[in-house]
């Protein structure tokens, strides 16, 4: 009997339908949890869920004291705290909410932007590498490291599109492009969250800032965007739309009002778009105070009024603003908010804490060996030099200087970064009490890989900031006594982030005359730039032979430095923003509507689209980054010159490494729509491949087109493609490319 009991279409039915049933009983089970928990709950405790405070610990934001906070969270009228770390701390007040008569556990959220305790480069740098996977690492040890530190959710990837330098916050995202920034925002979510919420290696992540924050006028922070909806849809939106697929658990919202709607109440965003197309089911979480701030705008008179607008606009959970722990209980019972609309909210962070498994046990991610153990992981350091030297961007390199031969007999090491710790660190970093140790500096990292017979001279020059020339004589003395002089300039750590817009992107302080000072002894000197931003440095970029955009890189950024300029690495980063001659030309970004009376080149100015004292194009372009060795592109070649959209079109160009390195290269695909609806940019980024090439060596590089990838919004915002006339360009950089011809026929 049991042999056919085994083999009975009847059993074997059972087997197929079983996980399917079983799948379904769990989604089932879920939604049950949460719904059997707010039926218990008061209206006084659903609004608490909503309602987020920040810690009493120093961390990455100020500081707010309550001095009832803690009766609070007894109370049940705190869903979440941010800036609080350490599984001493989030166990202390785990406790206290276990003290509440639902006993609903706290989420603990942090800005974990590029590291916790090992820190990696800043998210721009990062982009650079054009490396997907190194990507994910990098969130993955973060999100690790975080986790094991008690921290549930990090306020992380920052996905907005950025096209003017200005803006300090440039350097948590990946740039000016779409499609790249689409890519990176799924891989730094994956990363984040790892294998699923509920492991104690993964916490939620959080895309940010919805939306527009990176087209702030002026690039100042915090202020307003005005922009079309079409452009909103086919620019900004997208890279939040790839977070949400990629299962991004929560949304935060943007400081900036969105055509005259403040985002924190705007419901196009949070109901039309997120909630309802993307059907989006995480939360949504203001930013800090962004909820009360709406008054600031004009858009609301009082907080009462405030948290009306942005509970019914769809903002789940109020950092830090109060205005819902005030004023909701109030709204609901005046029918102002319906209690549907409450119970959505809280239904969404319930949710999210059941999928964290803090139900099952509140103190899952307050295991102090998991903590000591992941702070110390010698597989992170690793892991982040490793990332740090794929985020070097090498823009000059004038007689092959570069790499540095390690048995240089004497090199001076100049700038105020020679030595310097906490400032490779960047904006949204945490300072421990043994970085220290940790940090490797970049006169460490040299001094490693010299001969033992080579002689390493050290002058600082000058301060970041200050105009003292002091220090100009001991460092020409220096550079007098070397054979090649590496020198370090940039900004300080403090001088692009959250509230570091600058109307002028040049070195600080003298650094740029200590530069002509070195220059002019006649030695050969390697620029090292280290910033949170592109800057603008001509002088340097048409004198100095070599130059090397180091960004911040983090807690290895010496040791990564230093593998670029022995040459141990072959720098393979490229641009993931466009670098302006000057502050008059931004926002600049290669994706621009053409005109129509387009300059030909920089030199047309016979009443174009120009400037009459400055060249259109940008210093370094968009996709640009040089090798130590050379890659040639041969022409394309297309499976067909007409297409149809069922079809697929094929497009090929071999690569060859014709230099004396081997290398990686990252080959770039780009289209155009010659003829549309609406006017369409002269180039879209569509596709790129990193390839690795022996030096001498060969290799065909194929891409795959389909009519989707010609996609973009009409004047109906209407996703569509149109048949028509296209090129397609594949190259080293946007501006250096092979092109081609094809068709898109009905």
């Amino acid at each position: 009997m049991k042999s056919c009991l085994l083999f009975s279409p009847l059993f074997l039915l059972i087997l197929l339908v079983t996980p399917f049933y079983n799948a379904i009983a769990q989604k089932k089970s879920l939604d049950q949890k949460v719904d059997s928990v707010l039926r218990l709950m008061t209206l006084d405790e659903k609004i608490g869920q909503m309602n987020q405070y920040n810690g009493d610990w120093a961390a990455t934001g100020p500081i707010t004291k309550d001095g009832d906070k803690q009766e609070q969270i007894k109370k049940g009228m705190l869903g979440s705290m941010l800036n609080v770390t350490g599984t001493d701390h989030t166990r202390t007040l785990q406790q206290l909410a276990m003290q509440s008569r639902m006993k609903i556990p706290l989420l603990f959220g942090q800005d974990i932007v590029h590291g916790y305790r090992t820190i990696f480069p800043i998210p721009l740098a990062e982009a650079a590498s054009w490396d997907l996977p190194a990507i994910e690492l990098s969130a993955r040890v973060a999100a690790t490291e975080g986790a094991a530190a008690g921290i549930h959710w990090t306020f992380a990837p920052m996905v907005d599109i950025a096209r003017d330098p200005r803006w300090g916050r440039v350097m948590e995202g990946a740039g000016e492009d779409t499609y790249l920034g689409s890519l990176i925002a799924a891989a730094r979510v994956k990363g984040f969250q790892g294998k699923g919420l509920g492991n104690t290696d993964a916490m939620m992540a959080c895309a940010k800032h919805f939306a527009a924050y990176g087209a702030a006028v002026a690039g100042r922070d915090y202020n307003s965007v005005d922009m079309s909806n079409r452009q909103l849809l086919e620019t900004y939106l997208p890279p939040f739309e790839a977070a949400a697929k990629a299962g991004a658990a929560t949304f935060m919202n943007s400081f900036n009002d969105l055509n005259g709607v403040p985002a924190s109440g705007n419901a196009y965003l949070q109901r039309t778009i997120l909630k309802g197309q993307w059907g989006f089911k995480g939360f949504v979480v203001s930013d800090w105070g962004s909820i009360g701030e709406m008054i600031n705008h004009g858009f609301v008179k009082d907080n009462y009024e405030a948290a009306m607008a942005a509970a019914n606009a769809g903002s789940d959970m109020d950092m830090e603003s109060r205005s819902y722990i005030q004023n909701l209980a109030k709204l609901v019972k005046e029918g102002k908010v319906k209690i549907a609309v409450i119970d959505d909210a809280v239904k969404r962070i319930l949710r999210k804490k059941f999928e964290m498994g803090l139900f099952d046990d509140p103190f899952r991610f307050c295991n102090e060996a998991r903590e000591n153990e992941q702070s110390n992981n010698p597989a992170h350091i690793t892991a982040a030099r490793e990332v740090a030297k794929k985020s070097i961007v090498l823009l000059k390199n004038e007689k092959q200087l570069l790499p540095l031969s390690k048995d240089v007999k004497n090199i001076a090491l100049i700038g105020p970064f020679v030595k310097a710790k906490s400032d490779n660190l960047g904006f949204w970093s945490y300072d421990w009490p043994d970085d220290t140790a940790r940090i490797v500096t970049l006169w460490e990292g040299v001094k490693s890989k010299l001969a033992a017979g080579s002689n390493v001279l050290y002058a600082k020059g000058c301060e970041i900031k200050d105009t003292s020339r002091a220090g100009f004589s001991e460092a020409v003395a220096a550079a007098m006594q070397a054979d090649v002089v590496v020198m370090t300039v940039g900004e300080a750590r403090d001088m692009t982030g959250e509230a570091k817009s600058r109307s002028v992107i040049r070195l600080p302080g003298v650094q740029e005359e200590l530069v002509k000072a070195i220059v002019a002894t006649g030695k050969p000197v390697v620029v090292l730039m280290s910033a949170g931003r592109p800057l603008v440095f001509n002088w340097i970029a048409d004198n100095v032979p070599a130059i090397v955009y180091t960004w911040w890189l983090g807690t290895q950024a010496g040791n990564a430095i230093a593998d670029v300029l022995f040459g141990d690495y072959n720098p393979s980063a490229k641009l993931p923003i466009s670098f302006p001659r000057t502050e008059g030309q931004i926002p600049i970004y290669y994706n621009y509507y053409n005109t129509g009376r387009p300059a030909k080149n920089d030199s047309d100015l016979n009443y174009v689209s120009s400037y009459i004292d400055l060249p259109n194009s940008p210093k370094y372009p968009f996709g640009f980054g040089l090798s130590y060795t050379s890659f040639s592109y041969g022409d394309i070649e297309l499976s067909k010159p007409v297409f149809k959209p069922t079809e697929k079109l094929v497009v090929k160009c071999t690569v060859i490494n014709t230099g004396n390195y081997d290398g990686e290269e990252t080959v770039q695909l780009y289209i155009r729509d010659l003829v549309g609806s609406v006017v369409r940019p002269v180039k879209e980024l569509k596709g790129f491949k990193k390839i690795q090439l022996k030096k001498g060596a060969s290799t065909t590089v194929e891409f795959i087109l389909t009519a989707n990838d010609l996609r973009f919004y009409n004047d109906k915002l209407q996703y569509i493609f149109e048949p028509g006339d296209f090129k397609v360009f594949v190259g080293g950089s946007s501006a250096s490319v092979k092109e081609a011809g094809f068709t898109l026929v009905k």
